[in-house]
Formats: structure tokens, C-alpha cells, sequence
């Protein structure tokens, strides 16, 4: 089933963003997906305005990754995009360009992702399908236990 994916990243990894677009195309990996992006820059500055095409883009999409970078951590942009992904009820797949790039969890990516119940996984392309159906499946169970946490209502297996 090709899921609907929108592509979050820190600016800086744009270009590696574009690759991992890409990757649907390349017949040696098995992913499939559409992607719907900010690939290109908004010619805007006016903050609304972006945060408009934004949630445009995440329209009918079901999964959010996150492309995660050098600074990916810093972005307020990607912390932005990962709330507005829970609150239409996307599931959420973090993927580290490099294993040794660290999301702090005090940090407003980190904590992101923390409170998504986000899987973050390291860039191996063949890994990426399974993933993102882990993530759209994950997605109403994250909101079961959340719901349980907020109204304490408690579970036994």
C-alpha cells in the first residue's frame, strides 16, 4: 500500500531531503510512497503564509518523517511540522542521516519526538518501508495510551 508521506527537515538538509524523496524511484529499494513536501523554499517570509503551505502539504497524508540532520535539534520549523503532523493524527517516523547525530531530548526536536512515541531509525533505504508502516499503524495507538495517561483510566493485558 503506497502510504502518503510528509517530508519534514531542517533547511540545512534540504538537498538530503530531495534523496530520500527520490528513493521511490530507485529500483533496488523496495519503499513506496507519495510524497508530499516543501522540497523547494517558500519565496515568503511572512510566517502565516509558510504555515499555510505547510499544512497544506500535510493534507491527506498519513505518515510524517523526519529527515534528522547535524541540527535538526535546533529547528523550531520541524517541531512546529511534528505537532501539526500529531494533531491531524499522522504517525511519525524519525530518520538519521548519520548514527552519530543525537536528538536531545531537552531540545524542541527531541522532545518532539519524544511525546509522538516516535520511532527514530538510521538511513538504511531498505529498512524505510516497514518503518513507515509501523508508523502509520503506531499512530492510533499512541493516541489509545495518551488517552489513557489524560484521563487515567489505567489497562491490564
Amino acid at each position: 500500500m503506497s502510504r502518503r508521506i510528509f517530508i519534514s527537515y531542517h533547511h540545512k538538509d534540504q538537498m538530503k531531503a530531495k534523496g530520500f524523496n527520490l528513493l521511490k524511484w530507485n529500483k533496488n529499494v523496495d519503499i513506496d510512497f507519495v510524497g508530499r513536501h516543501l522540497l523547494d523554499p517558500v519565496n515568503s517570509t511572512n510566517r502565516r503564509y509558510i504555515q499555510g503551505k505547510v499544512l497544506e502539504r500535510l493534507a491527506g497524508t498519513s505518515v510524517t518523517i523526519v529527515i534528522v540532520g547535524k541540527d535538526t535539534y535546533k529547528s523550531h520549523w520541524v517541531k512546529w511540522e511534528i505537532e501539526q503532523s500529531l494533531e491531524k493524527g499522522n504517525g511519525i517516523l524519525a530518520i538519521k542521516l548519520d548514527d552519530s547525530y543525537s536528538l536531545p531530548i531537552n531540545s524542541q526536536v527531541g522532545g518532539a519526538l519524544d511525546e509522538a512515541g516516535a520511532e527514530i531509525i538510521g538511513w538504511d533505504p531498505h529498512s524505510f518501508n516497514d518503518a513507515i508502516e509501523r508508523a502509520a499503524i503506531g499512530t492510533g495507538r499512541i493516541k489509545s495510551i495518551k488517552a489513557t495517561v489524560h484521563t487515567g483510566i489505567t489497562c491490564s493485558k
